[in-house]
């Protein structure tokens, strides 16, 4: 194995040996494309997989390597080459695959929500986290429109502190993407949207790591359940003065 190559499991069955309901091309064939999980997706594209590992487990491993399918269209032919399995044609046929869908934003664009109150931020991400039972940290891209840059961003699950959300990992799909600003949101899973010390330190260091890079942060929402005295299922820390966003450059 080349010093530089990313690793996969070492054991997986053949794509072949799978049941009919996991094997990439027959779901294709009875739920169509759309219904297809991303793995799935550049299993096709890939065909293949290599000694141990079969070509989802490779596709799995590239996802989990630059965790969504905007961060994996980010990476060069060489970088993609490196996964073991892959090599340089797989990689351009991964990497030609990817750019259609920036070429056809181009040609057709879509009209992506505009986000302008801390209500409209909470919409995009409630659906995604009413059920879930760990803290988790997202954070929205946006335009100079205000308008959404591709889906909410998961960043980390867990109890939130610093060694979970760090300004590196906010900010790198940020800049990839040019944002103009981001909005930050998290859950309790308690319910109760009220935010934390470490939250709110957390919040003032990624507000000044924004500042640093030229990336507003407009808001960091907190999302809980609705409940007696409250109007809102979340609190924004914009809006309850708590931290200082305006003071960004």
């Amino acid at each position: 194995m080349k010093s530089n190559e990313y690793e996969i499991p070492t054991v997986a069955p053949r794509v072949r040996d799978l049941p009919a309901d996991l094997r990439p091309r027959e779901v294709m064939a009875q739920a169509g494309a759309e219904h297809v999980s991303d793995d799935m997706i550049l299993a096709i594209l890939l065909r293949s997989g290599t000694r141990g590992a079969n070509a989802i487990e490779i596709a799995r491993t590239m996802l989990n390597k630059y965790r969504s399918l905007n961060g994996l269209a980010t990476a060069s032919v060489e970088e993609l080459a490196d996964f073991k399995g892959v090599g340089k044609v797989k990689a351009q046929v991964l990497k030609a695959a990817l750019d259609l869908h920036r070429r056809m934003a181009i040609e057709h664009p879509v009209e992506t929500p505009c986000v302008r109150t801390p209500g409209d931020a909470v919409d995009l991400v409630r659906p995604r986290v009413k059920t879930l039972t760990c803290e988790t940290f997202w954070v929205l891209l946006l335009n100079a429109k205000n308008r959404l840059i591709g889906e909410p961003r998961s960043i980390s699950s867990g109890i939130l502190d610093a060694s979970l959300v760090h300004p590196r990992e906010v900010f790198r799909e940020a800049i990839q993407a040019s944002c103009a600003a981001v909005i930050l949101l998290h859950n309790h899973p308690s319910g109760d949207p009220q935010p934390s010390a470490e939250d709110l330190r957390i919040t003032r260091q990624l507000v000044e790591a924004g500042r640093i890079v030229g990336i507003r942060v407009l808001d960091h929402l907190v999302i809980g359940r609705p409940g007696a005295g409250r109007e809102n299922d979340f609190i924004s820390l914009r809006e309850t003065g708590m931290i200082p966003f305006d003071q960004q450059a």
